[in-house]
């Protein structure tokens, strides 16, 4: 949570506005104030030369008034050092074709590269009031927050968190209502990946009835209410969220979420204690696999060796196909699926 900024309460009441006026000559959501002086968020670069001047301070002074309040997700982690750039100076083709470029380059965990190309976009400016500049920042923001995540990095300065939390900021302002949606839903697998499995799983079950996300994404929430419960322990719990889901991707006709959908009620119905269910299940996953890419790959070996371990018979296939993934893992920069593999050798060391 955010601290209350007191000083940019007082600086906003003494130029004589409500939140809600200085929104409006802001151009801004009516909340939005309200967020910035409860420390929830942080203006947009492009925002507070204006701000500054509507409240008689300079850049410096509002600066300071900013810092008052420790922000959860910042809007910039660094607002003064950008580049200010108005629409007409940024190609806006070239901009939306790297950031096809990065998508495929995740796909792939290609992450060197789509480093490379997003730094030309988010190294260097933000667009300054442009609807479709800001659009295409808050997606390059959207895609290396996607970029974090896929290394494992996920709290603290250049993490996930904090891009998904730029991202986030962005797309409120342009009132993208189903942008940040999704980006409350990574900001919840975020929760999850880093062990607030119970948390997660009650974001996920909100969001899973959200209409602002379209019906792939509110099953995939669904899915992963299952996938959060089933970590917290609470099996025949997930079981009950992941079946459903199942259904609806097939009607959806979506073989990929589908089949990971198979790999997730397998594990859970591990840990509920009926191998031969789980092992019917992944079957499914193993005949339908979800691609090739290497994380795809790793996530598939993971989950087939975790479920091998669970019989001295296969315990040995189970060792060293997560002795594959974690090499794999290395090689790729994958250091979540790297831990999580070592997590799951530690525990079978401990039972042996």
């Amino acid at each position: 949570m955010g601290t209350r900024r007191h000083g940019l309460i007082r600086a906003r009441k003494a130029a004589g506005y409500t939140q809600e006026t200085l929104a409006v000559e802001l151009g801004l959501d009516t909340t939005t104030v309200g967020q910035w002086e409860r420390g929830k968020s942080e203006p947009m670069p492009y925002k507070r030369p204006k701000l500054a001047r509507i409240l008689d301070v300079t850049l410096r002074g509002l600066e300071d008034l900013l810092a008052e309040g420790t922000v959860a997700e910042p809007a910039s982690s660094s607002a003064l050092d950008t580049d200010v750039v108005s629409g007409p100076s940024v190609d806006y083709e070239t901009w939306a074709d790297d950031l096809d470029r990065v998508a495929v380059c995740l796909g792939r965990q290609e992450f060197h590269l789509a480093k490379l190309l997003l730094d030309r976009w988010t190294g260097r400016l933000v667009p300054s009031g442009d609807d479709r500049g800001l659009y295409l920042y808050g997606r390059s923001l959207r895609l290396l927050g996607d970029l974090r995540q896929d290394q494992g990095v996920l709290t603290g300065p250049m993490s996930a968190r904090q891009s998904y939390g730029r991202a986030m900021a962005v797309f409120r302002e342009l009132g993208a209502d189903r942008r940040v949606a999704q980006l409350e839903l990574q900001l919840a697998v975020l929760d999850e990946m880093g062990g607030n499995h119970e948390p997660a799983a009650e974001q996920y079950r909100q969001l899973a009835t959200d209409t602002r996300l379209d019906a792939r994404d509110r099953t995939r929430a669904q899915l992963w209410v299952g996938t959060a419960l089933s970590k917290a322990g609470r099996n025949a719990d997930a079981i009950t969220f992941i079946k459903p889901a199942i259904q609806r991707f097939e009607a959806l006709e979506e073989p990929q979420d589908w089949s990971v959908a198979f790999q997730k009620l397998a594990l859970a119905h591990r840990g509920d204690g009926d191998l031969s269910q789980a092992g019917v299940a992944f079957q499914v996953a193993l005949d339908h696999r979800p691609g090739d890419a290497p994380m795809q790959r790793v996530r598939l070996d993971t989950a087939h060796g975790h479920l091998l371990l669970s019989d001295p018979a296969t315990a040995d296939s189970g060792l060293k196909l997560l002795e594959g993934a974690a090499a794999t893992s290395t090689q790729y920069g994958m250091m979540h699926q790297l831990q999580a593999i070592s997590g799951i050798r530690r525990a079978y060391e401990r039972q042996a």
